[in-house]
């Protein structure tokens, strides 16, 4: 074999191996790049991989759809449980590598997110944009300090013992909030519900603390009007 041969050879595994171990090395390597936070709305061959090892080890009843919704939500939140997991319904980096998830290539869809989805939407945290989409079911028609208003509520309740300790947790507690139960939450997200809902993440508060809203147009339970009313914003009030 020549010497010039040998050289190309030589060449040739050093930047395999040198490749290889920055693979290995790096924090932020591709594989981990592509993975994705799995929730309540998520769409995708990730959401269809999901159900079938939840539905393997009998943790999921439901049709293998890719869409996940209140089955896989609850079959999520038995295996978390089960797990020794924070039990927020959410398949984060701890769920996916305790289900053997960890390295997947498919990439987890948005519910209702079509061609008006630009790059700073998908860029946006899976909180804000969960966040953003409960402003949009509850009050889509609300000017922004409106829908600013009904994010810090959520914000509120989170951040109270009376609730569930989690954004997750307070958005898909039991009938909680109307657009959750009938589905309103998974319409199409603007801009201004996203802004809204990183606004009220970051703090923003119009509201003066409140964990309860309404509408006294639409018909409520009585015992709503307990509460210590603080003030009203739009078609909303807003009491704690």
């Amino acid at each position: 074999m020549s010497a010039c041969r040998k050289k190309i050879i030589a060449i040739m595994l050093s930047t395999i191996v040198i490749s290889f171990a920055a693979l290995m090395l790096l924090p932020g390597s591709a594989v981990r790049a592509q993975e994705k936070t799995l929730y309540w709305g998520s769409r995708g061959s990730e959401v269809t991989t999901l159900q079938q090892k939840l539905k393997q080890w009998g943790y999921f009843h439901g049709f293998v759809d890719g869409a996940y919704g209140s089955a896989t939500y609850q079959a999520v939140r038995d295996f978390q449980l089960k797990n020794g997991l924070l039990v927020d319904g959410v398949v984060g980096s701890n769920t996916r590598a305790a289900l053997g998830m960890s390295g997947g290539q498919a990439k987890a869809g948005i519910a209702g997110a079509g061609p008006y989805v630009d790059r700073g939407f998908l860029e946006t945290s899976w909180q804000t944009q969960l966040l953003a989409r409960v402003i949009e079911g509850e009050a889509a028609n609300e000017s922004y300090f409106g829908k600013m208003a009904v994010g810090a509520v959520i914000m509120n309740r989170v951040k109270s013992s009376a609730f569930p300790n989690t954004l997750s947790g307070v958005i898909y507690q039991t009938h909680a909030f109307e657009s959750v139960t009938n589905g309103q939450y998974n319409r199409p997200l603007t801009k201004e519900s996203l802004q809204a809902a990183s606004q009220a993440m970051a703090g923003m508060d119009p509201t003066g603390g409140a964990t309860f809203f309404w509408n006294p147009s639409k018909p409520v339970s009585p015992w709503i009007w307990g509460r210590s009313i603080i003030t009203s914003i739009g078609r909303h009030v807003f009491a704690r």
